[in-house]
């Protein structure tokens, strides 16, 4: 019999634990969890590695978020406050383009059609209500198994709803974009990728006058106020940020940026 191989992904003990078991009881499901989206990302590596990978993640959708009133989430699993924890949609998209042959189902305490659209938007192939039938769950882990997409009905419309309206706002994003100069989306490239004034002049050979008029001609054209905004905006529209500049390594350690040695 061939067995589906799940991991579960939930900084709650209790609930993992309980699922896990629920789905190991299946004889043809082999199931492991894991309590962070860091651990998550080792278990597939090591899974993959060993030729042995998982089928399909079971996500939780407030994945490493806090409890209401700033504490800790309740019972947390090991390493779940390790660096580098991302929400439960974020590990999907990560999922998604380390590991494209592994289905994504998001578990939710509640139905969101916003958070549901994201979701599907990052490469969850559907999302389930953590208190439903295991019956459902099975349904929906197979089913995903054949390429399709479960959402619950009652999501349905609000869910297109939202992905509609991302498109509209993706498209506006998008024309602004496309009336800047060329030297004008680098610079706004490398303000997505959260770099200031000055660190913008020496990656782009430019005077801090001449960047700064850039900024503002950016800001003009896409026709919002402040930083923040661009990078919000330049991200609708699918800009991302600035690759990394690698420095080169000169003997005794000596770093070459451009010109000149630090």
């Amino acid at each position: 019999m061939a067995r589906i191989r799940v991991l579960v992904v939930d900084d709650h003990r209790i609930f993992a634990e309980s699922l896990a078991a629920a789905l190991a009881a299946e004889p043809d499901v082999e199931v492991a969890a894991a309590g962070s989206g860091p651990a998550a990302l080792r278990a597939l590596e090591r899974a993959a590695a060993e030729a042995r990978p998982y089928d399909v993640i079971l996500v939780d959708a407030e994945l490493g978020a806090l409890a209401p009133g700033g504490g800790a989430p309740a019972l947390p699993l090991p390493r779940q406050e390790e660096p580098g924890a991302v929400d439960g949609i974020a590990l999907v998209a990560q999922v998604r383009a380390a590991r494209p042959g592994v289905r994504s189902v998001v578990l939710a305490e509640k139905d969101d059609p916003r958070c549901a659209a994201r979701a599907l938007q990052a490469g969850a192939s559907g999302w389930v209500a953590k208190d439903c039938s295991l019956q459902r769950l099975l349904t929906v882990v197979r089913g995903v198994l054949r390429d399709e997409t479960h959402l619950p009905p009652a999501l349905l419309t609000g869910v297109l709803r939202e992905l509609t309206a991302t498109r509209k706002h993706r498209t506006e994003s998008q024309q602004l974009v496309e009336s800047l100069t060329p030297r004008e989306r680098e610079v706004l490239r490398c303000m997505v990728a959260g770099l200031g004034r000055k660190a913008v002049a020496e990656r782009l050979f430019l005077s801090p006058h001449t960047v700064r008029t850039h900024m503002q001609n950016v800001l003009g054209k896409l026709g919002v106020h402040s930083t923040l905004a661009a990078v919000a905006l330049a991200r609708r529209a699918g800009v991302g940020p600035a690759e990394p500049v690698a420095p080169a390594r000169l003997a005794g350690d000596v770093v070459e940026r451009g010109s000149q040695l630090a």
